[in-house]
């Protein structure tokens, strides 16, 4: 039993996996050479503890090993590691296990055992690349849904210190400084001849560290001044970041100072970065707004129009990023929408109640955002605790809307669309009409796109199909009027299939 370790300058950790000590000797040498971090073990249940304990990006590993082959070593791993980034080595392309049980379990390559070392080289090269995306979309997202946590937050009625305070800690993690200040217009001087600042600063700008802004270096008052002006905001190669704050038609105001920022993946976190500026400018915009409502009463109507707005198109984005991070789901939230409207009409709703079940539609699955893709991605069964953790969507749906005053009478909406007729539905196990009609609706327009999608655990139904499943459905699923309504629109299915796609 032997284990070797080398320590490289790459940042990415390779451990391999072979019961012959010679083939880990050689891939010593020969990622050492090309600058990885390397861990070998010829024993593969040492190999599985070191991997359950530690951090590795890359594993590679023989495909026959005593006492358990390459398969069985990569199931165990994958009950408790479903990130790691795995190639396969066979002696011979025959001897590789079946390509079902390659995409089981998740393996991302293989190939041939060779003297030469090229085209694992070139595996390993990709796997990085693939690590290093695959990273910057969880950065992404995790960051998305960090701003959107944090919105009921900021978004509350509250001085501009509290807000400015409140926002800091999302400042700090995207750009892992600690020396940060904010500097914004005192909203009670805006009308005086000499304006005044409101200044926020943690680390060596905290008032505790007796800094104060007349303290300020010229040259960053120079900066702060360019930025103001331009309303662009200024990226330094010393890590300096200077984003503007903005109140409506882009008037400066202020802005948010960070000194020596560590951020990795660029360009995603200082988008991040902006798109948590304008949050925090349409809050501080409606703080200001609010404290000078005497003066200028209209302009707060305005303020409000803007959060609704911002906060809005946030959710929008974050809608389409749900749908958008499956292929099979894109225009998900459109379709389930359309075919609400659709029925809404047929049942002779009002023009305010269609718009309802219309916003309803596009928002329902909004909740989506905060489970991970190896649940809401999974191509096999769920296990019992990932499928209670796609139950959850609906509550997390409504409680990203509760924010906005908005959303008042759609949030129940989202809240009860997989609640079922007989009572065995989520979250709340509402039954006949216990559940909202608005939700009885989106409930069948919802399970009808599905049943029309391909999804990674199965091909999508041909339209008899779904309209067989709709019928076995009514009663104990879906409210039967609803369901006889829906079955007689899609008698002309052709055509409600081409307004459904080409109306948004």
């Amino acid at each position: 039993m032997r284990k070797r370790i080398i320590r490289a300058q790459t940042g990415y950790r390779i451990v391999a996996i072979d019961d012959e000590i010679g083939i880990i000797d050689s891939l010593s040498v020969v990622l050492r050479k090309n600058g990885y971090d390397f861990t070998g073990f010829t024993d593969p249940i040492e190999a599985i503890e070191s991997i359950r304990q530690e951090h590795y990006d890359i594993l590679i590993l023989d495909y026959l090993m005593n006492p358990i082959h390459g398969d069985k070593v990569v199931e165990k791993i994958r009950e408790f590691n479903r990130d790691l980034y795995i190639l396969l080595l066979t002696g011979h392309k025959d001897l590789a296990p079946p390509l079902e049980t390659i995409k089981e379990l998740d393996i991302q390559g293989y190939c041939e055992k060779s003297d030469k070392f090229e085209q694992l080289l070139l595996l390993v090269e990709s796997g990085i690349k693939s690590i290093v995306h695959e990273r910057t979309i969880r950065t992404f997202r995790n960051g998305l849904d960090r701003i959107v946590s944090s919105a009921p937050e900021i978004y509350q009625l509250q001085p501009p210190q509290e807000i400015i305070r409140r926002a800091l800690p999302q400042v700090i993690s995207f750009s892992n400084s600690n020396d940060i200040f904010v500097m914004v217009d005192d909203p009670l001087k805006l009308f005086d001849d000499e304006k005044e600042s409101i200044f926020v600063g943690i680390g060596k700008y905290s008032s505790e560290n007796n800094f104060f802004p007349d303290k300020l270096e010229p040259a960053i008052i120079e900066d702060i001044f360019k930025v103001r002006t331009t309303m662009q905001p200024v990226y330094k190669k010393d890590g300096t970041i200077i984003l503007p704050l903005s109140i409506e038609y882009k008037e400066s105001l202020g802005i948010i100072y960070i000194e020596n920022s560590s951020i990795e993946g660029s360009d995603e976190i200082l988008k991040l970065l902006e798109i948590f500026t304008n949050q925090i400018s349409a809050s501080l915009n409606n703080s200001f707004l609010h404290s000078v409502v005497n003066k200028k009463n209209e302009e707060l109507n305005i303020a409000y129009e803007q959060l609704r707005t911002r906060y809005v198109d946030t959710i929008e984005v974050l809608r389409k990023a749900v749908d958008a991070r499956d292929i099979y789901t894109r225009g998900h939230s459109d379709r389930v929408s359309y075919y609400a409207v659709e029925i809404g009409k047929i049942l002779n709703l009002s023009d305010a109640e269609l718009e309802l079940l219309r916003v309803s539609g596009i928002f329902h699955d909004v909740g989506k955002i905060g489970i991970s893709d190896d649940i809401l991605l999974k191509a096999g069964k769920l296990t019992d605790e990932e499928y209670d953790e796609i139950k959850k969507h609906p509550l997390k749906g409504a409680q990203i809307l509760s924010a906005l005053s908005t959303f008042k009478e759609v949030i129940p909406i989202i809240k009860h669309h997989h609640e079922r007729i007989d009572g065995k539905g989520y979250p709340f196990g509402l039954k006949g009409e216990e559940i909202p009609l608005y939700s009885r609706i989106l409930s069948v327009a919802d399970a009808f796109d599905a049943m029309m999608s391909d999804r990674h655990y199965r091909k999508k139904l041909t339209l008899d199909q779904a309209i067989e499943q709709l019928i076995t459905g009514s009663g104990p699923q879906f409210d039967s009027i609803i369901v006889s309504k829906f079955i007689g629109l899609l008698s002309n299915y052709d055509k409600i299939a081409f307004e459904s796609e080409s109306s948004y």
